[in-house]
């Protein structure tokens, strides 16, 4: 399971309501955060986002809307005695505006995009912003589940369930017993996020049956001009990538100062995509 807090939900732009945009992911006690603009430790703090937790900083590209709040955030990690590893992903371009540790490893997001951590695998892919610019994908890995009639049918019991798991098939009762013939697989949870980003095809192919589609949604339709220009995305066309993708849900960030009340946005966004939300600084959202 995943747990999304939005902590920073604003466009270039903070407002008294929205911090800079980041945005941190749980999968079992531990964090990862996906840009991290500026004010981003303290909304943290706010949030109950453990610094010392985070295990990895993705930053989509180098705007420094969202990268200015890694160095305070290193250096208080510092100041805390941190000596466990940190990574941060990101494009050479961003790798500069980072403050150099012991601790901290730089991964250049290049020709190898897809990383594993255990359970999950994250991915980045080229989105259709200022380059160079990506979003993520995390993504659990498929889970093996028993058949719950047909495990006891056989005879399975206790330690029997580990056993087979591990040998991949044991004997009951002198019958082989096949894992394949008392299990299925399940596919693990997946979210998305589009980074900044103009409407295009890359989003919609990474977030096939997302659970979880993150999409910027920096205006209004009437300011899809404006839109064009700067290569972000309107309401209405992250609704479009999200029901052309097939997610379940979409959560609207990136929001412009201009619009201290966000229900234009999301209604235009509903118009298309009804199962959606406009994303608040301190939402929580389990996959």
């Amino acid at each position: 399971m995943f747990e999304i807090t939005f902590l920073g939900t604003a466009s270039a732009v903070p407002t008294i309501a929205r911090n800079l945009p980041s945005i941190a992911v749980r999968h079992e006690g531990d964090f990862f955060l996906l840009d991290c603009g500026e004010g981003t430790q303290r909304q943290m703090l706010m949030h109950g986002v453990s610094c010392m937790k985070v295990k990895a900083i993705f930053i989509s590209h180098p705007h420094l809307d969202h990268l200015t709040g890694v160095s305070g955030l290193v250096e208080t990690m510092a100041l805390g005695g941190r000596t466990e590893p940190l990574a941060i992903y990101c494009p050479k371009e961003a790798s500069r505006f980072f403050v150099k540790k012991n601790f901290v490893q730089i991964v250049e997001i290049g020709g190898h995009l897809t990383w594993d951590f255990g359970k999950f695998e994250a991915r980045a892919f080229p989105n259709l912003h200022t380059k160079p610019s990506f979003g993520f994908v995390f993504e659990e890995k498929e889970k093996i589940r028993f058949f719950e009639q047909k495990a006891k049918a056989a005879g399975i019991r206790g330690p029997m369930f580990s056993e087979i798991m591990r040998k991949g098939e044991i004997a009951v009762g002198g019958k082989k017993i096949k894992l394949k013939d008392v299990t299925y697989r399940q596919a693990g949870k997946k979210i998305v996020y589009s980074g900044d980003t103009a409407p295009c095809q890359a989003v919609a192919k990474a977030a096939k049956d997302a659970d979880l589609l993150i999409h910027e949604a920096t205006f209004c339709s009437d300011r899809q001009e404006e839109a064009k220009k700067s290569r972000h995305s309107t309401a209405i066309q992250a609704a479009e990538v999200a029901k052309k993708a097939g997610a379940k849900k979409l959560a609207l960030t990136h929001i412009s100062a201009r619009y201290p009340d966000p229900s234009a946005i999301l209604a235009e966004a509903k118009q298309v995509f009804e199962n959606c939300i406009v994303a608040e600084d301190g939402m929580k959202i389990k996959i």
